[in-house]
C-alpha cells in the first residue's frame, strides 16, 4: 500500500502556521510534503518551516516536483501525507506524472500584476487558471477554504477574460 495524500494545498506561503497547525491536526496527517523547486534547495526556508511542523508534532519533508514524483511512485509505507505546493502548476505537473490528487485545497494567492481576483485572497494568472482547468477535466476537486471549518467554495472551469471582466 502506499502513502495516501489526504490533502493538496496551493499556497504561495507554503507552510506556516494555519497550514502546519490548523490543517495538520484538522486532517490527522503524518507528514508535511512540500513540493518545490526552490524550497527543496534553500535550507533557510527548511528550517523556518521546520519549526512550523515541529510546533504542530509532524514530520516535514521537502522534494523537488521530480523527486517527489519519484518518491512518491517507490513509496511502500501507510504515511497519510499533506502535500503544499506554491502554484497550481506545480500540483499539475503531479497529476500529468499520475498522482492521483482527489482534493486540492487554493489557499493564499496574493495579488500581482496581471492576476486576476476569484475572492478577496485567491489571484490567479492565465496560466494558474489554464492548471486549475486541468486538474478538474482529470477528476480533482479544487476548492478554496482558507481554514478548516470555513466555508469552501468549490471550482469550476474559469475563463481568465470573463474574471478580468469582472473586475
Amino acid at each position: 500500500m502506499k502513502a495516501r495524500i489526504e490533502l493538496t494545498r496551493i499556497d504561495n506561503r507554503l507552510v506556516h502556521g494555519q497550514v502546519g497547525l490548523t490543517w495538520g491536526s484538522t486532517l490527522n496527517i503524518d507528514t508535511i510534503v512540500v513540493v518545490d523547486n526552490l524550497t527543496a534547495a534553500s535550507s533557510f526556508a527548511q528550517k523556518l518551516m521546520q519549526s512550523v511542523a515541529s510546533a504542530a508534532s509532524r514530520q516535514i519533508r521537502f522534494y523537488t516536483v521530480h523527486d517527489f514524483i519519484r518518491a512518491y511512485n517507490d513509496n511502500t509505507s501507510h504515511q497519510k501525507l499533506f502535500v503544499v505546493v506554491q502554484s497550481p502548476h506545480e500540483a499539475r505537473l503531479l497529476v500529468e506524472a499520475g498522482i492521483e490528487l482527489k482534493r486540492v485545497n487554493v489557499g493564499n494567492m496574493h495579488y500581482e500584476k496581471g492576476r486576476v481576483a476569484f475572492n478577496r485572497k485567491v489571484y490567479l494568472t492565465q496560466l494558474d487558471i489554464e492548471d486549475i482547468n486541468y486538474m478538474i477535466s482529470q477528476g480533482t476537486e479544487v476548492f478554496y477554504q482558507d481554514v478548516p471549518g470555513s466555508a469552501v467554495e468549490k471550482f469550476s472551469e474559469l475563463d481568465y477574460e470573463t474574471m478580468k471582466r469582472r473586475r
